[in-house]
């Protein structure tokens, strides 16, 4: 059986022992209370809004922080202004879409939107687990604001970042699948 951390292995360049572990808590409380477990977890989709979307929450997760991490890298790298928290970023990273955990069920072979999907979009329910778990406002942040519920406000740089990379990974699936 595939583990969720060895697929998410970029966990691991978090520095701070007591972030990795809180990143690591929420993930599983949400699939705890998604009610999933390690015989799904990969096969849950990233998108509802790509039918019979061929990439999973957990790669979607791995490709959007790698992405982000070097995004910034290079942003930091080219310009004296820009200084990004690499653990902020990754954590943002890993949790941005946790809360598609409760967004989601499975309904015989399909996932659809669960009771608390139809009430809550991942971006708010995501936040909130991540408050909870006493995360960093600045991980919490990335998590609120990483979708279209952040475009009116102020987002860090960590959460641009995560932000601009989530939307080319889903607009260029939905493009390659024509289904812009």
């Amino acid at each position: 059986m595939r583990d969720l951390w060895q697929e998410l292995d970029i966990i691991e360049r978090i520095s701070n022992e007591e972030l990795k572990d809180k990143v690591k808590k929420t993930w599983e409380i949400a699939m705890q209370r998604g009610g999933w477990d390690n015989s799904v977890i990969f096969d849950i989709p990233f998108t509802l809004l790509i039918p019979g979307c061929p990439v999973s929450l957990v790669e979607h997760t791995k490709q959007v922080t790698e992405m982000a991490l070097e995004c910034a890298e290079r942003m930091d790298k080219a310009y004296d202004q820009y200084h990004f928290d690499r653990d902020i970023l990754i954590a943002g990273g890993l949790l941005h879409d946790v809360g598609k955990l409760l967004e989601y069920e499975k309904d015989g072979d399909s996932f659809i939107k669960s009771v608390t999907g139809k009430h809550l979009r991942h971006p708010f329910s995501g936040a909130a687990l991540a408050w909870e778990i006493q995360l960093p406002t600045e991980v919490v942040h990335i998590i609120a604001t990483h979708a279209h519920e952040g475009d009116k406000g102020w987002r860090s740089l960590e959460a641009i970042v995560v932000n601009k990379c989530d939307f080319i990974n889903f607009d260029s699936l939905r493009s390659i699948l024509g289904t812009v």
